[in-house]
C-alpha cells in the first residue's frame, strides 16, 4: 500500500489541482505533495513494503537511491513554485500546477517499476505531462522547444520500445520463456541470446539516452530548458534524467549478468566522452544562461554515463553524483529563472550586474557555478572526483585525463557566460522589471545551494551504505 500511495498522492493532488478554482490557492499543493511525498519514502525506505503487485512495483538497493534522490530534488523545486507562481498572477497556472504535480506521480511509478512494460509507459507519460509546462509562457519559441521536445522524445521512446522488444526476443531465441519482469530478466540473463542483446542495449541506450539528454541525442535540451520556467528546467535537469539513467542501468544490470558489461561499458564510456566534449564545444561562447545551463546537463549526464562505464569505485561516484547535480542544479535554474524574471532576458548582452540588481540569486548562480564545475568544497566536487579515482584506478590513464580535459573546457566556457553576467555595469534604467529578490523566491535557492555545500563536507547516513549497496548489487557476480 505505501508503494502505490507513494504514486497515488502527487496523482490525486494533480486531480485536485485541475478542478480548485483559485489561482491563488492551486500552487500551494506543490508543496504539500513534495512534503508528503519525501515523508512517504522515507517511511517505506526505513524499512515499509517493499513489493506489490507480484513485484511489478518494488524497491530494490538501486532505485532506493534514486526514489529518495528525486523526492528532494522535487520538494527543493516545490518550495519555489509558489512564490514564482504568485508572481506570474497573470497567467493560469492550472494546467502547469497539474502537470507538474502529475510529473512527481509518474516518475516516481519510473522508479518503482520492475516491469519493462509499466517502465517504459511510465517514461513516456513524463513527456507528456512536462511539455504544456514547457509551453508555459505561450510565445512561439516555447512552442517551438515544446514541439522539438515532443518530437525527440518521442522518436528516443520509440526506440526504447523497440529494443524492449529485442530484449524479450533474445529470451526467446535463447530457449527461455518471454518475460517483461526485471526479476525474471536478471536470473535468466546467463541464458540470453548475445547478438539480440547487443542490438537490444544499442537501442535501449540510444532511447533512454534521449531522455537523458546524452549527446547525440541532446538537441531538445537546449531549446526547452532554455524556453521553459526555472523551476521546470530545474525538475527536467534534477529528475526527468535521474530516472532515465536510472532506465540504463535497469539494462546495464542485465548485460553484467548476461557476461556482457565489457559491451555495455565502452557503450556507455563512448556516450559519457562524446557528451562531455560535445558540452564543453557548444559552451563556449554561449550568451544564453539557460542554454548555458542545459549544455551543462548534457555534461553531467556524460559525467554519469562515464562512471558506470568505467566500473570499479566510479560506479559510486556516478550514483552519488545523481544527488550532487540534481540538487546543484536546482540552485543554478531557480537562480537563472529570477534573473531572467528580473531582466525580461536571457542574454548576456542585457544581462550584466546581477549581484548589484539581485544580490542573493547573482552569489547564488556564481556559487553553483563554482560547484557544477567541480570546484572544491562543493558536493560535485567529491562524486566527480570519485569518478577520476576511478579511472585511475581502473588502469585507464587516459579516459580520466581525457575527463579532466573536458572539465577544464566546461570550466572555462561557463565561466564566460555566468562570470560575465554576475558583474560588469548595471543595464539602464528602465531596461529591467520591478522583480526582486524576495524571501519566496529566494528561500529554494539558498537551501539548495547549502545543501551543495553541505554534501561537499558530509555524506549524511543512510546515504553512503545505500550507495555502496546500489553499487554492490550493479556489480554483483553473476553467480551469485
Amino acid at each position: 500500500m505505501m508503494l502505490l500511495l507513494i504514486i497515488l498522492v502527487p496523482t490525486v493532488l494533480s486531480g485536485l489541482a485541475m478542478v480548485v478554482p483559485w489561482n491563488q490557492w492551486r500552487p500551494l499543493l506543490i508543496p504539500l505533495a513534495a512534503t508528503l511525498h519525501l515523508g512517504l519514502v522515507i517511511t517505506t525506505l526505513s524499512g515499509g513494503e517493499t513489493s506489490a503487485f507480484d513485484r511489478w512495483l518494488a524497491i530494490d538497493p538501486l532505485n532506493r537511491v534514486f526514489l529518495l534522490a528525486i523526492s528532494c530534488i522535487y520538494l527543493l523545486c516545490a518550495l519555489y513554485a509558489p512564490g514564482y507562481l504568485w508572481a506570474r498572477a497573470n497567467r493560469s497556472n492550472r494546467v502547469l500546477c497539474g502537470c507538474v504535480l502529475l510529473f512527481l506521480g509518474v516518475t516516481s511509478l519510473v522508479c518503482l517499476s520492475h516491469h519493462l512494460g509499466l517502465m517504459w509507459v511510465a517514461m513516456e507519460t513524463t513527456t507528456l505531462v512536462t511539455a504544456p509546462c514547457i509551453y508555459f509562457n505561450h510565445n512561439a519559441r516555447a512552442l517551438e522547444a515544446t514541439w522539438k521536445y515532443l518530437l525527440i522524445g518521442s522518436v528516443g521512446i520509440a526506440l526504447a520500445l523497440l529494443g524492449s522488444f529485442f530484449l524479450a526476443y533474445a529470451m526467446i531465441q535463447a530457449g527461455s520463456e518471454s518475460t517483461l519482469l526485471f526479476d525474471e530478466l536478471v536470473e535468466h540473463s546467463h541464458k540470453i541470446s548475445h547478438p539480440w542483446l547487443h542490438a537490444a542495449f544499442i537501442l535501449l541506450v540510444v532511447g533512454y539516452g534521449t531522455k537523458m539528454g546524452l549527446a547525440p541525442m541532446h538537441t531538445w535540451k537546449p531549446d526547452a530548458y532554455g524556453e521553459a520556467p526555472g523551476m521546470i528546467g530545474a525538475l527536467l535537469a534534477g529528475v526527468l534524467t535521474s530516472v532515465a539513467f536510472l532506465c540504463v542501468l535497469r539494462f546495464f544490470h542485465i548485460a553484467h549478468i548476461a557476461h556482457e558489461d565489457r559491451f555495455a561499458q565502452r557503450i556507455l564510456v563512448f556516450f559519457g566522452l562524446l557528451s562531455m566534449g560535445t558540452a564543453a564545444v557548444f559552451m563556449a561562447r554561449q550568451k544564453d544562461i539557460k542554454r548555458c545551463l542545459a549544455y551543462s546537463s548534457v555534461e553531467h549526464m556524460g559525467m554519469l554515463a562515464f562512471g558506470i562505464g568505467l566500473g570499479g569505485m566510479a560506479v559510486g561516484g556516478s550514483l552519488l553524483h545523481v544527488f550532487h547535480n540534481g540538487i546543484c542544479k536546482v540552485a543554478l535554474f531557480l537562480a537563472a529563472g529570477n534573473i531572467h524574471r528580473a531582466y525580461g532576458s536571457k542574454s548576456t548582452d542585457e544581462v550584466t550586474g546581477v549581484i548589484r540588481r539581485l544580490p542573493i540569486s547573482g552569489v547564488v548562480l556564481l556559487a553553483g557555478f563554482f560547484a557544477i564545475t567541480g570546484s572544491p568544497l562543493f558536493g560535485p566536487f567529491v562524486s566527480e572526483f570519485q569518478i577520476l579515482n576511478g579511472a585511475f584506478e581502473a588502469g585507464k590513464p587516459a579516459l580520466g585525463l581525457c575527463f579532466l580535459l573536458f572539465l577544464l573546457l566546461v570550466f572555462f566556457g561557463m565561466g564566460n557566460t555566468l562570470v560575465n553576467c554576475a558583474f560588469g555595469p548595471l543595464p539602464e534604467e528602465g531596461t529591467t522589471t520591478q522583480f526582486s529578490d524576495r524571501f519566496s523566491v529566494v528561500f529554494p535557492l539558498l537551501l539548495a545551494i547549502g545543501l551543495t555545500v553541505l554534501l561537499g563536507v558530509w555524506t549524511p547516513e543512510p546515504l553512503p551504505a545505500w550507495i555502496t549497496d546500489a553499487q554492490q548489487f550493479l556489480q554483483r557476480s553473476p553467480a551469485e
